[in-house]
């Protein structure tokens, strides 16, 4: 029976209470069920679990694969449908599923080196460009995926908490007014709702074969194209200068490869830093700055355009 690490039961309890240690504690009686399902074997977790369970194991023709599963079985299946849309795209492939019980086979992506591994922070801006141009589509007519506004109800809850006068840490009101108005411009003026990966960044990023990538973890939110630099531009702040440089240097790529507005990017992260300072309170943390400062090197960028 495959072990399951007790870091990840901790993590599992500390997010989902005892559904999750109960899941967790049904683990391995569901890696074996759907081994004989799927037909793989199994061999070993993957080393930095956090929110889902992922397994290597290998199919009787040797190929490598990932088992996923996941406690939040709305995402996963999310996650599938994306994929699938996405498929010939550059994403890795969905190989069999059960959404109902929350477990997907994957494709194994070998040597799997993050885009994180290259330090030339030119250079895996480039590679970052060329996955993204390659990778969306005009969103899907049918139901399933996030959308814009419902990514960001995070400010709308927090505004709903501070309305009752729940005790929290207050947020400044000038920087709330701010993400809220560059929310509302940039859904109103988006032009084309396309499919989003929604978290597409270095980790997610890996390297197929010699010099292919291959993108994972998708998130799914359909809304403004732009929206979808964001999550690269807040990894690795500092790489190759300081972090007001670094911004500067990856947006001039992505609006001279991707045709992209810089005003438009710069938008987005400044609702995006307010968003992360409300999810940090949402979650008990109390980092919130954090996000502010976000906010602050983004609007510090709009200012200079």
């Amino acid at each position: 029976m495959i072990a399951i690490p007790d870091t990840f039961k901790k993590r599992m309890h500390e997010l989902h209470g005892e559904e999750g240690s109960a899941w967790t504690e049904a683990l391995p009686g569901l890696v074996h069920e759907f081994a004989q399902r799927f037909g793989f074997v199994p061999e070993q977790p993957f080393s930095n679990l956090s929110y889902n369970f992922l397994l290597r194991a290998k199919r009787s023709d040797g190929n490598p694969v990932v088992l996923k599963a996941s406690f939040m079985k709305e995402e996963l299946s999310r996650e599938i449908k994306v994929l699938r849309a996405y498929e010939g795209r550059g994403t890795i492939r969905v190989l069999d599923e059960d959404e109902d019980r929350g477990t997907a086979l994957l494709e194994c992506v070998e040597p799997g080196t993050p885009l994180s591994a290259i330090e030339d922070d030119a250079a895996a801006t480039e590679i970052f460009c060329e996955v993204f141009n390659g990778l969306h589509l005009s969103a899907p007519t049918d139901a399933g995926y996030h959308s814009m506004k419902r990514h960001f109800a995070g400010i709308e809850r927090y505004r709903e908490r501070q309305s009752r006068g729940e005790s929290e840490a207050p947020l400044p009101e000038s920087w709330l007014e701010n993400a809220e108005e560059c929310l509302a411009y940039l859904i109103s003026t988006t032009s084309e709702d396309v499919l989003l990966h929604g978290d597409l960044h270095h980790e997610n990023i890996l390297l197929r074969g010699e010099s292919q990538w291959a993108v994972i973890d998708p998130k799914g939110v359909v809304g403004d194209i732009h929206f979808e630099t964001i999550q690269y531009l807040l990894n690795y702040e500092d790489r190759g200068g300081d972090r007001e440089q670094v911004l500067h240097n990856r947006i001039a790529v992505m609006a001279d490869r991707l045709d992209l507005d810089r005003r438009r990017i710069a938008m987005w992260g400044v609702a995006r830093g307010v968003l992360d300072a409300c999810w940090t309170i949402e979650d008990g943390g109390t980092d919130w700055q954090r996000g502010i400062g976000i906010s602050e090197r983004f609007a510090g960028y709009l200012n200079k355009l």
